[in-house]
C-alpha cells in the first residue's frame, strides 16, 4: 500500500476501517477506495484525509490477471484485512461476487424472522 506518514501511524494504532471498502482497477494500478483510516492526532496540519483513495502495490501480471477474472466473471476485488510484514503495510484483497436479487431476498427474511422471534421472547419475559 501507497500510505503517507501519518497513515501508518494510524494503522499502527488499529484505527483502520475496511467494512465499506473495495478495490478497482485504474489506467494498470489497483486503487482502495472507501477505506477509512483515522486521522493521527497528533499529526497537527500534517494530517492526511481519512477517505482518500490508496494505490495497491501489486506486479502488472497480478494485475492482469485480477482484471480479466472481474472481466469475464463479473466479480468485484474486496480488502480481507490489512497488516503489517517487516514494516511494510499490505492489503490483503479477494475476488468476489455480489448477491443476487433472490440472495438479497432470503437474507431479509431471515433476517424478518429474527427479529419477530426476538420481539416475542421480550414479549414473553415481560409479562
Amino acid at each position: 500500500m501507497v500510505l503517507l506518514g501519518t497513515e501508518v501511524k494510524s494503522l499502527r494504532e488499529g484505527k483502520a476501517n475496511i467494512r465499506d471498502s473495495y478495490a478497482v482497477i485504474r489506467a494498470g494500478a489497483v486503487w482502495l477506495l472507501n477505506s477509512h483510516i483515522s486521522e493521527y492526532l497528533p499529526g497537527g496540519p500534517f494530517n492526511h484525509s481519512p477517505l482518500r483513495p490508496r494505490k495497491l502495490l501489486l506486479h502488472k501480471a497480478e494485475i492482469e490477471k485480477l482484471d480479466r477474472k472481474m472481466d469475464n466473471k463479473g466479480l468485484t476485488l474486496v480488502p480481507i484485512k490489512i497488516y503489517f510484514k517487516e514494516g511494510v503495510a499490505k492489503c490483503e484483497i479477494a475476488l468476489a461476487q455480489g448477491k443476487k436479487k433472490w440472495d438479497r431476498r432470503q437474507s431479509e427474511k431471515d433476517k424478518e424472522t429474527k427479529r419477530e422471534v426476538g420481539e416475542a421472547i421480550r414479549d414473553l419475559r415481560h409479562r
